[in-house]
């Protein structure tokens, strides 16, 4: 095992630059998620606009302005993750910025780990528990105060996180693979290239988020299968809580990881692409359980309505719930 690196920057002996062809994967995959978020705010932003013509999609679409947090949470995760990747930054970002010092590329990996582990993700997965704690709610209060409250868990994540990388006055006296951020790497041809890592430090603050977060995570969903009749309902939620708890072990796991190897060896490699996979199937999950899905029932249920209500004349004061609507009954 190789041991882990003593200063910020350095360089390695000889060695091939990451293999491009997972890159490009890694590419084709965040666009992927894009054009499934571009998806989940077209499903938002309609049944909005129906919203306003229907009464009775007005209480459903309470939430949305929380789905759309949810969204551009994703998107922005995976647009940032195109920081991290050195076929992404050699063939689009320095070539359009050739004054670029190494200084300023290692800047852009201290970036990359900021708004990841203390934005992007912990406010992603706030605003998830956020509306999944909110949908069985009932006070229009407790909705209004959910953009609020995820911006109170947010920043200050955010501003440890940037205290950690970029201002931490313990590093001078801490190893460098407890606060640096990229290493520095060449290819047999003698080509600098700077490849982005993640600090301990930043490891072990987002590991105490994540243990927090997945007790709070357990007990809104709990909350949420005892309210729940529907048993497809049920079993959406079952699925998306498992997701989660999964996965962010997973990324804990992989995060413990890359602080002990090199980001040149494979094992680091293969535990940065696990931790992506993961955190993808997580929003890939979640984007669909907690909007799309729930959006196209309801507008098929307030189809289904008004059809009824036009030849029976029969007017129904059932609304559905704001997260995860409901048929009525129970499925067998």
């Amino acid at each position: 095992m190789a041991s882990p690196p003593t200063n910020a920057m350095f360089l390695f002996p000889a060695v091939p630059i990451t293999d491009g062809l997972w890159d490009l994967a890694t590419v084709s995959l965040i666009a992927g998620i894009l054009i499934l978020s571009i998806l989940s705010l077209t499903f938002i932003f309609h049944l909005h606009l129906r919203s306003q013509i229907l009464p009775h999609l007005g209480h459903f679409n309470s939430l949305w302005k929380v789905r759309l947090v949810l969204v551009l949470f994703a998107a922005f995760w995976a647009l940032n993750e195109l920081l991290r990747l050195p076929v992404f930054r050699q063939s689009y970002l320095y070539p359009n910025f050739p004054s670029l010092t190494v200084a300023a590329q290692t800047t852009v990996c201290k970036l990359h780990v900021v708004l990841s582990l203390g934005f992007y993700e912990p406010g992603f997965l706030v605003t998830l528990l956020f509306l999944v704690n909110v949908s069985i709610k009932k006070t229009e209060r407790s909705r209004m105060w959910a953009i609020p409250s995820v911006c109170a868990v947010c920043f200050p994540m955010l501003l440890l996180q940037a205290f950690v990388v970029f201002f931490s006055p313990l590093q001078a006296m801490l190893p460098g693979f407890m606060h640096g951020s990229s290493v520095l790497s060449s290819d047999l041809l003698g080509r600098s290239a700077v490849l982005c890592t993640y600090p301990a430090l930043s490891c072990i603050i987002f590991t105490v988020f994540a243990v927090a977060y997945a007790l709070a995570f357990l007990v809104s969903c709990w909350q949420v299968v005892m309210f729940v009749i529907n048993k497809t309902i049920g079993g959406r939620v079952y699925f998306l809580a498992v997701s989660v708890m999964v996965t962010l072990p997973i990324q804990i796991f992989c995060l413990g990881l890359t602080s002990i190897w090199l980001p040149v060896d494979p094992v680091y490699y293969c535990a940065v692409s696990t931790m992506f996979l993961s955190v993808l199937w997580c929003i890939t999950v979640s984007e669909i359980i907690l909007v799309i899905k729930p959006i196209a029932d309801a507008l098929d249920a307030c189809g289904a309505l008004l059809i009824s209500t036009t030849h029976h004349g029969n007017n129904s004061n059932e609304e559905p719930t704001p997260l995860f609507h409901q048929q009525g009954s129970q499925d067998q």
